[in-house]
């Protein structure tokens, strides 16, 4: 079979930001080639012009695609033959850049991977959904943990019914890494995080608290109506949260919550959901990935492993998988998921085909949009002692 079908070729690829140091930008990287669908071309892989040349070569970058700014990448691809330059830029960089580089990336016709949070702020959000509607480029945003194999799998058990009516969702994300103040130290991941001036209104709930929003939203469907947040910073003189919880309610009458830490001592990654219906409940941790746990009153316990051969796995599920059952796939995997997804859509625009743009299998700006809102709304609210405000923005989708 053909790279990519009928286009025939590797998808070309820039990397704006994963420089030296960068934890973000390898997985980006490694995620979008590891299905041999793309190549990594070209990159500004760093706002230090001299930085961002110097990393070119632990990638790979010829030095002459190696450029000193998002803004010269642009340019400069953009007088390269048809046949050569770029088809899509990933943006993995602090989400205080995400915006300028983004909309400049989609008015010059690329398509884009974003990092989450999508923006700085809502207002941001809303001007580059609209920059991408009046385009026709793919933007993608990388909530990668929608695209692990028994995510997909229970998405779809829930779409078809087979848990009846949800009523309640119980996401949590929680880590320790920032039980002490690493914003001192020189902690480059920790100091943009807790910065407002970098990371926007929210820290813990900005980072993480998106994350396991969005899972919920993703896995069930469910409409949001109103919210209740509180959040708090327990680090003395920390500038924005470390913790937070929020209740949700959804448009069927359900209720979710949402809980995130950054200050719990010997966490690490532990996002974890509950989600519970009329029929039965599933429950699914991001630490144990390969394991979805399926409960029904009066029945055993069920535990479905990620085996794609399996009689119990639905499309979703198996399609999402690439290896046999009892070989473990993870963090990379369900990265590349994300990017697979987007590159079927690439593929169809590069063709002149139609493709989806607003009810995707990956998620898009659409979402982008709404977890901005989700994280201006936490933050009105708790400022308003736990206030009930609106949840459902205009571009929320199922």
């Amino acid at each position: 079979m053909a790279t990519n079908n009928d286009l025939n070729r590797k998808l070309r690829m820039a990397l704006v930001g994963g420089g030296q140091g960068s934890f973000i930008g390898r997985v980006h990287c490694t995620a979008a080639v590891l299905d041999n669908r793309a190549a990594l071309v070209a990159g500004a892989l760093s706002s230090n012009p001299e930085r961002a040349k110097a990393s070119a070569p632990d990638y790979d970058i010829p030095a002459d695609r190696a450029y000193g700014s998002y803004q010269e990448l642009i340019e400069a691809e953009l007088n390269l033959p048809a046949d050569e330059r770029i088809d899509f830029i990933s943006i993995a960089t602090p989400n205080f850049t995400h915006f300028e580089i983004a909309k400049a990336a989609v008015e010059a016709g690329f398509n884009v991977i974003c990092d989450k949070p999508m923006t700085f702020d809502l207002a941001q959000a809303e001007e580059l959904a609209t920059t991408v509607d009046q385009s026709n480029v793919v933007f993608a945003v990388s909530h990668n943990y929608t695209g692990y194999p028994l995510v997909r799998q229970a998405r779809e058990m829930i779409l078809n019914g087979e848990l009846g009516e949800i009523q309640a969702v119980r996401s949590n994300y929680i880590q320790g890494w920032l039980r002490t103040r690493l914003e001192t130290d020189e902690h480059k991941q920790a100091a943009w995080r807790t910065d407002p001036a970098k990371s926007g209104a929210a820290g813990c709930f900005g980072d993480i608290a998106t994350h396991a929003y969005n899972l919920g939203r993703y896995m069930t469907g469910l409409l949001p109506a109103e919210i209740s947040c509180h959040l708090k910073t327990f680090e003395e003189g920390r500038q924005l949260d470390d913790y937070g919880t929020a209740i949700v309610r959804f448009d069927n009458g359900g209720l979710g919550t949402v809980t995130a830490s950054q200050i719990s001592h010997g966490r690490e990654n532990d996002l974890s959901i509950e989600i519970d219906g009329t029929l039965g409940a599933i429950q699914w941790r991001q630490e144990e990935p390969n394991q979805l746990v399926v409960r029904a009153n009066g029945q055993p316990r069920k535990i479905y492993t990620r085996d794609p051969n399996a009689p119990f796995m639905n499309e979703a599920g198996a399609e999402a998988c690439r290896l046999p059952g009892g070989h473990p796939e993870a963090f990379f995997e369900a990265f590349a998921n994300v990017y697979r997804s987007a590159f079927d859509a690439m593929i169809d625009r590069a063709m002149d085909r139609e493709y989806e743009r607003r009810d995707t299998v990956f998620p898009n700006v659409h979402d982008g949009v709404e977890g901005m809102y989700f994280i201006q709304q936490c933050v009105a609210s708790s400022a308003e002692n736990g206030a009930w405000l609106p949840l459902k923005h205009e571009r929320a989708r199922r």
